[in-house]
C-alpha cells in the first residue's frame, strides 16, 4: 500500500484524470510518467505516477494490454490513498 503523505492531491487528481483518458485507449497506452521521479517513504512507489520500480523497469517492453494492467493498479492506489479512514 501506498504510504505518500509527501504526494500532493493535484499530483493524484491529474493521474486520475490521465486514467480517465488511458482507460480508452488501446494503443500506443501513454506512460503515466510525468516527470516528478522521487520515491515514496517507503521506497515502493514513485511519488508521480504511483508506479513501482519494477512497473517503471520494464515500462517500455509492455504490450499496451499490461500497461493498461499497470493503469489500473495505479487506479486502486489511486483509490486507497484518497479512501476517507
Amino acid at each position: 500500500r501506498p504510504q505518500s503523505p509527501e504526494m500532493s492531491k493535484n499530483t493524484i487528481k491529474m493521474l486520475a484524470t490521465r486514467l480517465d483518458s488511458t482507460r480508452a485507449s488501446t494503443i500506443n497506452v501513454p506512460s503515466p510518467c510525468i516527470s516528478v521521479c522521487s520515491l515514496d517513504g517507503s521506497g515502493a512507489y514513485c511519488e508521480g505516477c504511483l508506479r513501482s520500480l519494477d512497473e517503471i523497469r520494464v515500462w517500455s517492453a509492455n504490450t499496451d494490454a499490461q500497461k493498461k494492467e499497470v493503469w489500473e493498479r495505479i487506479a486502486q492506489r489511486i483509490a486507497r490513498l484518497t479512501a476517507t479512514p
